[in-house]
C-alpha cells in the first residue's frame, strides 16, 4: 500500500495515514487502502489492539477538497460514500480494542473516523474540527452517530453547527477525546495504554465491545444512509457552491444567497 501503512507487531496492528505532503488529506485512493487494511485486520484473529495514527505533522486534515474538485479524478458520488460508510462500520465494529492517536490536527472526515475508536488520544495543542459547515456540508463517515455517542445530541449539534477548532485539551474536557497529553507525547501515551490494556482480560473487553457494537449497528447503518442522502442534497446547494468558492478564493463565505433558490437542479 502507498497511502496507508499497515504493520503488525505481536498482537497489535498499526495503521498510519501516509500522505504527509498534503497533511494526510483523504483522497479516494487512500480511502480504498484504509478500507482494505481495516477489513484485513478485522479478520485477523491474532490481533487484539489496533492503533490508527498519521505520519508527518498532523493526523489528517480531512477530505481532500482539491481532489473533490478535480474533474480528472472525479468518481461517482455513491461509490465514494459507500466506501466511507464501510470504513466507519469496519472501524467501529471490529472485534478489537481500537485507539486513535491524534497529533497536530484532525478535521472533517478524518475526525469522524477517529471518533469511531474505543480510545481517542490527542495532544493538548492538537486542533480538532468538525468543519463541514464551512463548505455548506454535513458530517459524514458516521460523524453524527459518533458525536452523539460521545457528547449527547444537544452538544453534538452545537459542535457541528459551530464548526470551530477545538484544542486537544478542550476536547478531553468535554468528552470528545478520552485523554489529552503534552505536545509530542501521544506516541508514548499509546505505548502506555497498550501496556495498561495488556494487563487486563482483553477478550472480555472485546466481548463487551462486540455486544455494544451489535446493539448500536442498526443505528449506525441508518445514520450512514441518512448522511449519504443529506450530503448529496447539500452538494447541490448554493451554500455549498459558495463555501467551495470561498475556500478557493481564501475568503470568508457568505451563505444564504437565495436569489435563484437554495438548491441547484
Amino acid at each position: 500500500m502507498r497511502y496507508v501503512l499497515c504493520s503488525i507487531e505481536h498482537e497489535t496492528a498499526y495503521i498510519d495515514l501516509n500522505r504527509p505532503n498534503v497533511l494526510n488529506a483523504l483522497n479516494v485512493d487512500m480511502l480504498k487502502e484504509l478500507c482494505s487494511c481495516l477489513k484485513e485486520i478485522s479478520r485477523n484473529d491474532e490481533v487484539d489492539i489496533v492503533i490508527l495514527s498519521g505520519t508527518g505533522p498532523v493526523f489528517s486534515a480531512g477530505g481532500d477538497i482539491k481532489e473533490m474538485l478535480s474533474a480528472a479524478n472525479e468518481m461517482p458520488f455513491e461509490p465514494v460514500m459507500e466506501l466511507i460508510s464501510d470504513i466507519a462500520l469496519y472501524f467501529y465494529t471490529m472485534p478489537k480494542l481500537t485507539i486513535a492517536a491524534i497529533h497536530g490536527a484532525a478535521a472533517g472526515l478524518a475526525l469522524s473516523i477517529a471518533l469511531a475508536a474505543d480510545f481517542v488520544l490527542c495532544e493538548t495543542d492538537s486542533r480538532l474540527a468538525v468543519n463541514f459547515i464551512e463548505i455548506g456540508l454535513i458530517p459524514d463517515g458516521g460523524g453524527h452517530f459518533m458525536l452523539e455517542n460521545r457528547l449527547g445530541a444537544a452538544k453534538a449539534k452545537k459542535i457541528i453547527w459551530d464548526g470551530k477548532v477545538i484544542s486537544g485539551a478542550e476536547a478531553a474536557e468535554i468528552g470528545l477525546a478520552d485523554r489529552s497529553v503534552m505536545p509530542g507525547t501521544v506516541g508514548k501515551e499509546v505505548e502506555y495504554l497498550i501496556k495498561e490494556l495488556q494487563q487486563k482480560p482483553i477478550q472480555a473487553m472485546i466481548k463487551t465491545k462486540k455486544i455494544m457494537a451489535d446493539m448500536n449497528r442498526p443505528q449506525l447503518l441508518k445514520t450512514l444512509e441518512l448522511e449519504k442522502q443529506g450530503q448529496l442534497k447539500m452538494r447541490r446547494s448554493t451554500d455549498h457552491q459558495e463555501g467551495i468558492a470561498a475556500f478557493l478564493e481564501k475568503r470568508k463565505p457568505v451563505f444564504n444567497r437565495r436569489t435563484k433558490g437554495a438548491f441547484i437542479n
